[in-house]
């Protein structure tokens, strides 16, 4: 995660407050420092610390904060209500046009992921149930065509392109189209330049005055930090933007320009692109964000990733086969598919709830692609039936996985020790078994083991 320095060291000012009972005003300001240090190394403009740390401030040396019974929480509390407030408050969606197709368009700098995000943003909205058609007006980019072309194929969404042709012909025929075609969404794919120049914002303002776009939403790499605020900027100055998507916020670079686009430009961060796939794009939420940065971790959007990935049809024929001890290694492998669309493992811990400070937990990503590599190199009958994996069989599967023959052994015993669990809480009496394992600290969980 982009942010994860910077959750590492506001941490450890927080757990030093904890660790004072009865604070102090002094205490407070160190805190402060700390956390002012913290922001600027993570590459936050330096007038937005400033305000941000001023206000914070104010508030955490109130009489009612420090004459608290529990002070350090209060302050925790605040910093994240400040900084939820500096990314924008609330998550913000489209501005939609009743009347006809609703036009996005999208600008940026080259290199800021603008063709592969917005493509997948129209496939967002196509999951919601819209109708979109991405436009290609990227005239100038060697293949930015044909990427678009293989992003909409991909995602299953048309894309409009009129080869070389004029960017503002081709947005004013597009929008012409999609009211013919029925389409209810469009989304512009502008040029981008290494830099701001002239002739592309003139050429972005005639877009603009051509075909008066219900939204324009510039596409930032948040992992170039303040080149990217201040290219930010200078797009609000040019064309008034309405939005901010910001790409890479999974990456490990600083992350500062999450924290200040909102506030140098006023204009709402709505979408957050998550990963390289052309399904990891979701709504910006600031106050989950601020949860995440202050290591408080970001269960909602972590149960709304489980309830994308669960199936319930899958959920109640899993449900029956370990009820009835027919459990295989087919079940296992669709278990970990449907847990690997949730996200990396690591993005998963880390929105636990102090799963980001779990610095020696080690995720071994690697092991759950053997694993799969694995399973794929059986046979059916082998997954449905593991006991007939002889000595040949294994030498076989580990070939075809890449692997060792004792890495398949290790697999196997593994496999059959869940088995021997799921035997022992699925026979009579099993219900008291369960209560007495969660009594324990047992997991309660929806993956079948």
């Amino acid at each position: 995660m982009a942010f994860e320095g910077l959750t590492e060291k506001i941490t450890a000012a927080f757990k030093k407050l904890r660790g004072k009972g009865r604070l102090k005003e002094a205490d407070v300001k160190e805190a402060m420092r700390e956390i002012r240090m913290a922001l600027l190394e993570a590459d936050v403009s330096y007038k937005v610390v400033k305000d941000f740390t001023k206000t914070a401030t104010e508030r955490c040396v109130g009489a009612d904060v420090l004459e608290s019974l529990t002070p350090a929480q209060m302050i925790v509390k605040i910093v994240n209500e400040e900084l939820t407030k500096l990314m924008g408050s609330e998550a913000r969606h489209i501005t939609t046009n009743p009347n006809g197709p609703t036009v996005v368009m999208l600008v940026g700098l080259q290199g800021a992921g603008k063709t592969t995000n917005g493509s997948k943003l129209a496939g967002l909205m196509k999951r919601q149930g819209k109708n979109p058609l991405l436009v290609a007006c990227d005239i100038y980019r060697p293949a930015a065509i044909t990427q678009l072309k293989v992003c909409g194929e991909k995602l299953g969404i048309p894309v409009f392109e009129m080869g070389q042709e004029n960017p503002v012909t081709i947005a004013k025929e597009a929008v012409r189209y999609a009211r013919q075609r029925g389409h209810d969404m469009v989304f512009l794919d502008t040029a981008g330049r290494l830099h701001i120049d002239e002739k592309l914002m003139e050429e972005l303002k005639n877009i603009k005055a051509a075909v008066t776009p219900d939204e324009i939403m510039l596409v930032v790499d948040a992992m170039t930090g303040q080149d990217a605020v201040n290219a930010a900027q200078s797009f609000n100055e040019w064309l008034d933007i309405d939005s901010v998507m910001l790409t890479k916020l999974d990456g490990d670079a600083r992350g500062g320009a999450a924290l200040s686009v909102r506030a140098v430009t006023g204009k709402p961060i709505k979408f957050a692109g998550t990963g390289e796939k052309l399904e990891d794009i979701e709504v910006f939420h600031p106050d989950r964000m601020a949860s995440r940065i202050l290591g408080m971790g970001d269960v909602l959007s972590l149960i709304e990733k489980a309830e994308k990935a669960y199936d319930a049809k899958k959920a109640a024929e899993m449900e029956e086969k370990l009820k009835s001890n027919r459990f295989t290694l087919q079940d296992f492998y669709d278990q970990l598919v449907q847990l690997k669309s949730m996200g990396s493992m690591q993005d998963i811990l880390s929105q636990i709830p102090g799963g980001a400070n779990l610095k020696n937990v080690q995720l071994d990503e690697k092991a759950m692609a053997h694993t799969e590599a694995i399973i794929l190199s059986m046979t059916p009958r082998e997954r449905e039936n593991p006991n007939i994996i002889g000595a040949s069989r294994k030498k076989r599967i580990a070939a075809g996985a890449g692997l060792r023959v004792e890495d398949v052994n290790r697999l196997l015993k593994s496999f059959e020790q869940m088995r021997a669990m799921i035997r022992q809480f699925s026979g009579p009496g099993a219900g008291k078994k369960m209560k007495r394992m969660r009594g324990m600290g047992g997991f309660r969980g929806g993956f079948g083991f």
